[in-house]
């Protein structure tokens, strides 16, 4: 018979070297490429238009939205804004076009359980009560996925205003993680998006 002692220790050991995975999407900005500027969609921002998500479950993609009127100005107490949970195929179809035609880049970050917990925590109450309104000079998709993996330590946390600023859109925060991703040795998956567009770099 298993000392239960035994049992208990291998239970907080495996516990405590256990870890999930946190995988930060990125749908890179483009515009229709000249010979295919009259059937594929333009986008709003065009090649700075790019988007951000973070998953943590499976195929369910935490990203921040506008809703209603675009603000120029951030408003504290007229947000127009929402955090969403979507699926992967939604989320790469946003801006319109076929998801599988998409540049794209995703960060697969290793966190432990505690830092899983927080970001399960910190998700739930920013999709149940938006904290910030979206706007031109104010937080969006970008400074609010920096603003998520701040809180969990992964970057260094700024203030709100010092993050819209930093963060500006999310090449910004791409720029970031690729070089943390080096340092780390994270995996990081790329996909070229198809030649009808014209694609944002790195």
């Amino acid at each position: 018979m298993l000392n239960y002692t035994t049992i208990f220790l291998f239970f907080c050991f495996g516990v405590s070297f256990a870890q999930d995975t946190l995988n930060v999407h990125f749908l890179y900005g483009s515009r229709p490429a000249w010979k295919f500027r009259d059937e594929e969609v333009t986008w709003f921002g065009g090649k700075w238009g790019s988007h951000v998500g973070v998953e943590g479950e499976k195929d369910q993609i935490v990203n921040f939205l506008p809703r209603g009127k675009f603000h120029l100005f951030a408003k504290k107490n007229n947000r127009h804004s929402m955090f969403a949970s979507i699926k992967e195929k939604s989320f790469y179809a946003l801006f319109g076009g076929e998801p599988d035609s998409m540049k794209k880049a995703v960060f697969h970050i290793p966190v432990t359980p505690f830092q899983k917990h927080c970001f399960d925590s910190i998700t739930a109450a920013y999709l149940a009560n938006s904290p910030y309104d979206y706007a031109f000079v104010g937080m969006r998709c970008g400074a609010a996925g920096y603003d998520i993996l701040s809180q969990l330590d992964i970057l260094t946390k700024y203030s709100y205003r010092k993050t819209y600023r930093r963060i500006f859109y999310p090449r910004r925060l791409r720029k970031r993680l690729f070089r943390k991703a080096r340092e780390k040795g994270w995996k990081v998956e790329t996909r070229e998006g198809t030649a009808r567009r014209k694609w944002e770099r790195n």
